[in-house]
């Protein structure tokens, strides 16, 4: 399959957005974004630097008073404006999600639908953030509390899915009555540049929303700035120790979605064949860079040959292949440089013994200028193993063998991470019973269709602290004033 050249036609300017103008020459210089199903430059990227980030916090600072005290209604509206332009652009979008980080757009399609959706939903919660009556004694009083926005909120989003972050993450930060700096990837700064010109579009005052895409300097810029009053990271947990020992100098609050290490537990009466298609997600769905997907296959021993047999007959099947076409179910990964890093970590799974069932290797033909690695599975994989315990953000499954309910449990609880789980089996009691032992924050059972707008979402461990969607992301960006009044 010839892979075809990306539409640049469609990339916004890729200037920073700060305030409503673009600034083209920055501080940071400038970043050649690579497509990565073909190897080439898409265009130049203006990096933040520290000029940037501190022109981006001031106006923010600035819009702040006129933002929060903007009618409810006001911004209830205008969140929902938002949404229906995020709709109308939603082809582009999806197009820019594609030439962002290779994702096929038969995935990329749904990215401004569902980001929309999150504009939608926290649009309904504008208007109805208030507060709370409290009782007192010994002494009659009114006591009230009011959830007030914590002002400027900073919001670093991560390249594999900037565009749900967006509504994920900024949506309820703008709802709560907070005006944002978002930082994107160097790596995928198109969609996030494009919804904040939508936002300008819906009528948001200049600096209620700031893009400024940036590497490492730009981030630290934000973290360390004086006038950023919170935090949200969405990223690895290396990146998340060094901004923690940042914001520990202002001792700003930080929110953070970090990676897993999701197991995903197979028990012997499940559907054999719906559970392999179900773990096939964890390999396929944006080519294994997911931090919710289950990589990590828990399989009774009972039916191990079975379902290794399935699962790897279902991989052989998979398109991979050009992003652009509808009919490519799985693409590239996001660089030259993860692709090198994803291949040496099935090298050294293979060392330490682990057996290559299929994939392991990088996908040649008309697909060898881009970065493409065939569907991974390993097995005979002990839950101590390297492969097992650290994150592969690729598309590689780890297979492992249990006897027991018990130590299937045990084994999913094994790592330091703590984001996601799922559980395949018919026996609705071993399900309730599973679910309430694992250390997960997000646990999927017989399927997986996203994450619900409503529902709270976040990890436990070394998977993040904090929650978002539902009223769990307004109180995210809000926090409690209280007033004692005597009567």
């Amino acid at each position: 399959m010839t892979v075809l050249e990306a539409d640049l036609t469609v990339l916004p300017d890729p200037g920073l957005l700060i305030g409503d103008g673009r600034v083209s020459e920055s501080s940071g210089g400038e970043f050649t974004h690579v497509y990565a199903a073909t190897g080439k430059p898409t265009r130049g990227v203006s990096m933040a630097g520290a000029g940037e980030i501190d022109a981006a916090v001031r106006a923010a600072r600035d819009a702040l008073p006129g933002w929060r005290a903007t009618p409810l209604d006001r911004r209830r509206d205008l969140l929902a404006e938002a949404a229906r332009l995020i709709r109308r652009e939603a082809e582009t979008i999806a197009q820019l999600t594609t030439i962002d980080n290779g994702t096929p757009y038969a995935i990329a399609a749904s990215t401004p639908l569902l980001a929309a959706d999150l504009f939608t939903y926290n649009a309904g919660w504008a208007d109805k953030i208030g507060g709370e009556v409290v009782g007192t004694w010994p002494v009659p009083a009114l006591d009230y509390t009011l959830d007030e926005p914590y002002g400027v909120v900073g919001v670093i989003v991560p390249w594999n899915g900037p565009v749900v972050s967006v509504g994920q993450i900024v949506a309820p930060a703008l709802a709560a009555g907070n005006c944002v700096v978002l930082k994107p990837s160097e790596l995928a700064p198109w969609g996030c540049l494009r919804i904040g010109e939508l936002l300008l579009e819906a009528g948001f005052p200049p600096g209620v929303i700031n893009v400024v895409p940036g590497g490492p300097a730009g981030g630290e810029a934000l973290v360390s700035h004086p006038d950023v009053d919170k935090i949200h990271f969405t990223g690895g947990g290396q990146t998340a120790k060094r901004i923690l020992a940042s914001a520990l100098e202002t001792l700003k609050p930080v929110g953070l979605e970090l990676g897993g290490k999701s197991a995903n537990l197979v028990f012997e009466d499940a559907d054999l064949v719906a559970a392999a298609q179900q773990a096939m997600t964890g390999a396929i769905l944006l080519s294994g860079q997911g931090c919710i997907l289950g990589t990590r296959i828990l399989v009774q021993r009972s039916i191990h040959d079975a379902f290794l047999g399935t699962l790897s007959t279902i991989l052989g099947q998979i398109p991979v292949g050009d992003p652009s076409l509808a009919t490519s179910v799985m693409g590239p990964v996001v660089s030259e440089g993860a692709a090198d890093r994803i291949l040496g970590m099935v090298a050294t799974a293979q060392k330490q013994g682990n057996r290559l069932v299929t994939g392991g290797e990088r996908l040649g033909g008309d697909l060898s200028d881009g970065w493409f690695i065939g569907p991974t599975v390993l097995a005979d994989v002990a839950p101590t193993d390297f492969i097992a315990q650290n994150e592969v953000f690729g598309p590689v499954l780890a297979v492992t063998p249990f006897d027991t309910e018990a130590e299937a449990v045990t084994i999913a609880n094994s790592t330091r991470y703590g984001l996601a789980a799922y559980v395949q089996t018919d026996d609705l009691r071993r399900a309730h019973r599973v679910c309430a032992a694992l250390e997960a924050g997000n646990i999927w059972v017989n399927g997986f269709l996203g994450i619900p707008p409503g529902a709270p979402f976040g990890g436990v461990k070394q998977s993040g602290q904090g929650r978002l969607g539902g009223i769990h992301a307004i109180r995210e960006f809000t926090r409690p004033k209280n007033v004692w009044m005597a009567l």
